[in-house]
């Protein structure tokens, strides 16, 4: 016989998700405006850091969250795709904020782990990046003595205003190499420009950043070890993606339901009184239920799978590395399907009114249209294909 008492929730957790669910109501209150507004969401990345969301992918050993309590890389996921749901620009800085967490974790020595990793649950260090690795107008020059100073540009810097620390990679023209490093990002010779005005993602922090003969000193400098381990950057970085537009898709379904038993007129040749019980209208949610579920499956299957790889450490294997990107394109591909899908039928589920600019409801196409641009979805399938028909599985790239 099954046990009938409910699974016990530890009491971390039980404070984690009510914190969470305060902090989306709020968000909620303010999500369209704010799209519709742009710009600097200072307020609100307060709320998330008063929340106590920014060490979750702190190893607990450094005094945050991660590995303690439950919390997993599943944890920090389901944790995005909550806040993406109702607002998936700030769901990408707490994303972004993980990722370069996560990378000082697995790129940094002893010493820098511990200065940064701890310096993160002390000071509520927001982080952000200039790392975009394929933008080489960033050059670094080395001083001789370990160091290097940095001069050019990198684009696509997410999270870098309001932050306190940042990563950035500059390009090694003697080498033809990457150098990446940790500074302040009120560094000398550092200014983040106010030049992000896309579609769609507009309060994630993503614009320019210009470096002036900025220095980064020898014990600032990541030396990336060459090993299946550390390569986990990059999936780290697609599944916060892939978890963008789950929440995305959950959230436009949401939105569709909620408008359509508020507002919902039924067609005039439909027979019915309310528009929810028009049976082609409960096709179309169907749909939009399943594509969306089907997402959430398989992001949940792939965080499961890049949290058994990353507890191998560094005797994890390169196969199993491979086999980590292979979960998480299959999820990324679902997902990026349902984010736009949900973010066009949600107008269809509405009707005309729906577009009224003020509800701002065209936010989750846009924001989903901007964010699946990021990387060809075209080459996802292709190592899919190659891995079903071949059983070869993906080789490491910048992307995979």
């Amino acid at each position: 016989m099954n046990d009938p008492r409910p699974p016990q929730t530890h009491p971390a957790q039980s404070q984690h998700d009510a914190r969470l669910a305060a902090l989306i109501e709020t968000l909620r209150a303010s999500a369209a405006r704010r799209d519709l507004a742009g710009g600097h969401a200072a307020a609100e990345k307060q709320l998330i850091a008063d929340a106590g969301l920014l060490a979750l992918a702190v190893p607990h050993e450094s005094g945050g969250r991660f590995g303690r309590d439950g919390t997993r890389w599943g944890t920090l996921y389901d944790t995005l795709r909550t806040i993406a749901r109702v607002d998936s620009a700030l769901a990408h800085l707490l994303g972004f904020q993980f990722l370069q967490v996560a990378t000082v974790d697995l790129w940094g020595n002893a010493a820098q782990r511990a200065n940064w990793l701890q310096g993160t649950v002390e000071h509520r260090w927001w982080w952000g990046n200039a790392v975009n690795p394929l933008d080489t107008r960033l050059i670094a020059q080395t001083d001789g003595a370990g160091g290097w100073r940095l001069h050019g540009k990198k684009g696509f810097c997410s999270g870098t205003t309001g932050s306190q620390m940042m990563t950035v990679s500059g390009h090694d023209p003697a080498t033809g190499n990457p150098v990446f490093a940790v500074v302040p990002t009120t560094r000398a010779g550092i200014t983040v420009h106010d030049d992000w005005d896309p579609i769609g993602q507009r309060q994630t922090d993503s614009g320019t950043v210009s470096f002036d003969a900025v220095e980064v000193r020898a014990a600032e400098v990541l030396h990336r070890p060459d090993t299946p381990r550390a390569s986990l950057r990059t999936l780290v970085s697609q599944l916060v993606l892939t978890n963008l537009f789950v929440g995305i898709a959950q959230g436009a379904l949401e939105e569709a339901r909620d408008y359509v038993l508020a507002n919902g007129r039924p067609w005039v040749n439909s027979g019915v009184q309310r528009a929810a019980d028009d049976p082609y209208l409960q096709q179309r949610f169907g749909e939009m239920r399943i594509k969306a579920l089907s997402a959430a499956v398989l992001a949940d299957r792939a965080a499961a799978i890049l949290d058994a790889a990353w507890e191998q450490g560094d005797a994890l294997e390169a196969a199993t590395r491979a086999e980590v990107s292979l979960a998480v394109s299959e999820a990324k591909i679902v997902a990026h399907r349902a984010a736009l899908d949900a973010g066009e039928q949600l107008f269809d589920a509405c009707g005309a009114r729906a577009t009224n600019a003020a509800l701002a409801l065209d936010r989750f196409w846009r924001n989903a249209r901007v964010h699946t641009l990021h990387d060809p979805l075209d080459y996802r399938l292709r190592d899919v294909g190659r891995y079903t028909l071949l059983r070869e599985l993906p080789e490491p790239t910048l992307y995979t």
